[in-house]
Parts: C-alpha cells; sequence; structure tokens
C-alpha cells in the first residue's frame, strides 16, 4: 500500500473515532483496522511507572481467558512490556523488545505464555504525558510479519488517537478495569472530589451519610497512596477518573 493510502486510511480511521461516543465503538473501529494487519488484540491504559499500582485499563480487548490470568496473577508488575516504558518513547515490537537483552527472564516467561496463545509479535506505542513517571500506552498483539515504517507509522497515529479519544470517553463510560480496586461507589465519591465538592456536598448528591462519603474518600485515598486531597484529585485526574 502506497505511504498517500496509508495516510488517508489513518485519516479516515480518526474521523470515524471522532464520530463514537462510546468506548465498545471506538474498541470495534481499531479491532477492524488491525485485523488487516495481522493484529487480532490489544489493550490500551495509563499508569505510573514510579507506583505502578496506580494505573488504569481503559480498554482490555483481550480474550477472556488471558485477561482473567493476566489480572489474577497480576501480570502488570513484571510485564517486560511495562518494565520497558521506562527508557523507550517510541513505538517497539516484541521483536525489537527481545533483542535489546534487556528483558528478565520473568518477562521472557510472560512473552512465551502469550505466544502459547497464538500472539507471536506484537507492537507498542507509548504515549508520554505531561509528568515524566505517567505514560499511556496502546499494545498491540497478533502473527503479524515484521512491519514496515509507513504501516508502523500509520499505527502509530491510529494508537495515538484512540488513546486520547478513549480517554475522555472513561468518566462517562467507565474503566476495563477500576484502578487500584476501586468500587463503583468510590469512583463516584472521587468525579465528585474532583469537581471540589467537600464530603457534605457528596453525600447530598449521592444520598449518603456525610460519615459514609468520607469514608469512601479515605478508602480510595489509601488504594491510589495519595497523602492529601489535593494529591488525590491530581492522581484521580491522571488516570482518568475526573476530567483534567
Amino acid at each position: 500500500m502506497q505511504a498517500s493510502s496509508l495516510l488517508k486510511q489513518a485519516a479516515g480511521f480518526e474521523q470515524a473515532l471522532r464520530a463514537c461516543e462510546a468506548i465498545k465503538d471506538c474498541t470495534a473501529l481499531l479491532r477492524t483496522e488491525l485485523g488487516q494487519g495481522g493484529f487480532n488484540t490489544f489493550a490500551c491504559g495509563e499508569l505510573d511507572l514510579d507506583n505502578k499500582e496506580r494505573y488504569a485499563f481503559y480498554v482490555i480487548d483481550w480474550p477472556d481467558e488471558w485477561r482473567q490470568f493476566y489480572l489474577e496473577n497480576d501480570l502488570m508488575i513484571d510485564d517486560p512490556i511495562v518494565d520497558a516504558l521506562r527508557d523507550r518513547r517510541n513505538p517497539f515490537t516484541w521483536t525489537e523488545l527481545l533483542q535489546s537483552q534487556n528483558v528478565s527472564r520473568r518477562g521472557k516467561d510472560i512473552l512465551k505464555l502469550a505466544g502459547d496463545r497464538g500472539w507471536t509479535e506484537g507492537f507498542v506505542v507509548p504515549i508520554r504525558r505531561s509528568v515524566r513517571a505517567r505514560v499511556g500506552l496502546v499494545s498491540l498483539a497478533g502473527k503479524r510479519a515484521p512491519l514496515e515504517d509507513r504501516h508502523r507509522e500509520m499505527l502509530t497515529l491510529m494508537c495515538v488517537c484512540f488513546f486520547h479519544h478513549v480517554r475522555t470517553l472513561v468518566p462517562r463510560c467507565g474503566f476495563a478495569v477500576p484502578p487500584a480496586g476501586l468500587t463503583p461507589r468510590e469512583i463516584e465519591c472521587l468525579q465528585l472530589v474532583g469537581r471540589g465538592q467537600s464530603d457534605r456536598l457528596i453525600a447530598q448528591k449521592l444520598g449518603i451519610s456525610q460519615l459514609t462519603a468520607h469514608e469512601y474518600v479515605e478508602s480510595a485515598k489509601r488504594k491510589l497512596k495519595a497523602g492529601t486531597r489535593a494529591e488525590l484529585v491530581g492522581v484521580c485526574a491522571a488516570l482518568g477518573i475526573v476530567d483534567s
């Protein structure tokens, strides 16, 4: 495919994406585009490299079996893709990651587990945020052959557009996995905290007691490892719990 055709395809994807008002529609759109190139599953989210408990999955398009296995075994802690994000600012493939010789034995085992499920190659698009330790990403997996430069560029553009658009929908549509194990009620309280609401006003909005509202906020602070209410608001904005 010529470079001009790839650019038109990426531009068409961005236009179609902007028309999507639900995360499931965004996901279906990206899945269709990836299916034409050999990648058949992906995940999208954001994390704090200095505090891995502060992470958020915006989309998980993995098969249910792998999703459950990955989350229940907390594989993100040793995921070589996550570890690589500290030093890698540009998109990279799994092959390039393994060639770097910086992958731990545990990291290699995780990629082998993915390979056993048929995902023999991946493409990772890091998306740097305003704080150095924070990074967003879209991570693709499949059986694709080596990527040509123009295909890498097209996929990168699509993934960056996807990340930013989906992130705007999360406060309304919800997360693929609640950050840090937050409950739906805690997220509701945090969204009101992000709007500057006191415990008393949160209680009035949600029809609960002020003490219960306070307990929800304090529980969320502990889970997100925030020392103050101001820090809590910052973490919530960074993860997309509240509009930043």
